[in-house]
């Protein structure tokens, strides 16, 4: 349907950006990419003008967690660069996050990328009807700590369909009070753990956007677009060259 193909040219973008990610790129020749991609494709970037956001893409390096301005910034050997990307296709939004490491990067950046994916994964399994909105939040929150990493707090995932951000939250962390929703089939949520080496504490800098942590260490974000099926779920979003799942 119309959410899965939204989805599947996010899933190509973030393909496409993915092998242009190198030393020496400027950030926003990524910017021009997923632009040009929209327009070939026949679809609207979802977070240009989106609360008066100015780009198609969020691009956030380093300690910057989301909302990150493509910019002149040139990306170095050893960074980590996060890409967020949305589309509209026929009326349904499409959105999905990756973190990519820029050349040779350091084992703690290697293994806060794998804590972070996996978290999606294992967020992702528990999607399915009759579970609780907070198995998901659970299984990512635990598998993050776990490792010894801190699930951000300040953002959350979401329901997403002819909106880009519906109804309901969906929290990394299992929230202390308010019992979360029973998942249903034919709901479709977006799902996106941002992790950090440190704290979870974040500020918003004079951009009145780009979200870094506190701390500024490094952070990493995965999301996926999940349908809700009485088979399981069925995640919107994968690159058609990822053939390890369905």
């Amino acid at each position: 349907g119309f959410m899965y193909e939204a989805n599947q040219i996010v899933a190509y973008i973030l393909d496409q950006i993915g092998d242009m990610v190198r030393p020496g790129v400027k950030t926003f020749e990524f910017e021009e990419l997923a632009q040009e991609i929209c327009k070939e494709k026949g679809v609207r970037p979802s977070f240009q003008g989106y609360h008066g956001f100015p780009f198609a893409l969020c691009c956030s390096v380093n300690e910057e967690i989301v909302h990150g301005f493509p910019s002149e910034r040139v990306l170095e050997d050893g960074d980590i660069v996060s890409f967020d990307m949305g589309v509209i296709y026929e009326g349904f939004h499409g959105d999905s996050a990756r973190t990519f490491a820029v050349g040779e990067v350091d084992d703690e950046a290697t293994k806060l990328m794998d804590v972070t994916r996996t978290s999606l994964m294992l967020g992702i399994e528990q999607a399915c009807p009759g579970n609780n909105l907070y198995d998901v939040s659970a299984a990512v929150q635990r598998h993050v700590e776990d490792n010894g990493m801190a699930v951000i707090r300040r953002f959350v995932g979401h329901g997403i369909g002819r909106n880009l951000h519906e109804k309901p939250e969906v929290p990394n962390f299992v929230p202390q009070t308010g019992q979360g929703i029973t998942l249903k089939a034919g709901m479709v949520i977006a799902i996106e753990p941002m992790v950090a080496l440190g704290e979870y504490e974040v500020e918003i800098m004079p951009d009145k956007w780009t979200a870094v942590t506190k701390d500024r260490l490094r952070a990493a974000h995965f999301e996926h677009s999940v349908a809700i099926t009485a088979d399981g779920p069925k995640i919107l979003s994968l690159s058609a060259r990822d053939g390890s799942h369905k």
